[in-house]
This record gives structure tokens, sequence and C-alpha cells, in this order.
């Protein structure tokens, strides 16, 4: 049985900070929900209410387009090493394009990683943990270097291009210009 919490604890904090994969889940009043994993060093804890992820360029930009029509979002981490633990925060989330304020105050949080197009900010309501004894044990190897690769090879005016043809329609037919 999982229990609920309204915050992050310093040890669950420890717990994301040693994860090397999230997954981010959004949904809007209809259509299909997306979920999506998330690697590379993309995911800061402001505190024990707060999270902020940096979002790359990705084939689509469905958790983008969906927060702008229904701000509910879900990011959950699952130990594959280690004690079995799962870790839901579930809350409300608001995307930051590049070069808005809160993107110039916070991006500085981040190394520099190419095809970065927003940063999400999460406003935790709850947190539930449970736990993951159906979870395999699987180890760690490497983190892909593909997507920033094929971002550098885009250069800012390719990725720009990128995504007006690529992110700016849902997979439901949702459209949004991140202007």
């Amino acid at each position: 049985m999982g229990r609920q919490l309204k915050q992050l604890t310093p040890a669950l904090i420890d717990f994301i900070h040693n994860q090397n994969v999230f997954f981010v889940a959004t949904a809007m009043e209809e259509g299909s929900i997306n979920l999506s994993p998330k690697g590379l060093d993309s995911l800061r804890v402001v505190n024990e209410n707060e999270v902020i992820w940096l979002n790359l360029t990705g084939s689509g930009n469905e958790t983008a387009i969906h927060l702008k029509h229904k701000n509910r979002i879900t990011l959950m981490f699952c130990a594959f090493e280690g004690d079995p633990i799962i870790l839901r925060l579930y809350g409300r989330a608001k995307p930051h394009q590049k070069e808005t304020p809160f993107w110039n105050k916070n991006i500085g949080l981040f190394p520099k990683i190419a095809g970065s197009r927003q940063l999400v900010q999460v406003q935790i309501e709850n947190v539930q943990v449970s736990c993951g004894m159906g979870v395999p044990i699987m180890e760690f190897k490497e983190e892909r270097t593909s997507l920033v690769e094929w971002a550098v090879n885009q250069g800012d005016d390719g990725l720009k291009k990128y995504w007006q043809k690529k992110n700016t329609t849902s997979i439901d037919g949702y459209r949004d210009s991140f202007d």
C-alpha cells in the first residue's frame, strides 16, 4: 500500500537525485495521454514542493501543448537499483519558453544541453511513495548521446525550423506556436 505525503522529504529528494531516468505524464480533458521517459541531467528539485525540468527537443511536444491547455502533470521515478521504490509527484505545471524571465533566471541550474527548448515548472500538490517490488533490477550503463548530437548538428536555426515543423501540433491535432 502506498503512502501519501504533501511534500518531498530529504530522503525522497536524495532518491530523485540518484535516478537516471524519470517519466512525465500529461493529459487534457479528451484525447491521448502522453507518457514520456526523460533522462540526461534535466531535473532539479527547487524545494520540497517544486521541481524544474529541462524539456529537450524531441519528436513531438505533447507535454508542453497539454500543459498550455490543462496544467496537470505526474512525474514518476522508479528504482531500478537499491530499495524497491516508486515515487510519483502529482501537481500543476507551466512550460516556460527560452528567453522568458523564468527561463533566464533558472536555466543556469542546468548544464548547457543542445536542443533545450523549455523549462517546465512543477508545483507539487501530492507525493505518493509505493513499493517497486515487481520492477526489475537493472544496471545503468551510460547516457545516450544521440539526442544531443542530433541537436548540435541541427544548429539553432535548424532547431527552430524543426520546432515549427514537428513541435506545434499534438497527436490529437491541438496546435500551439510557443512564441
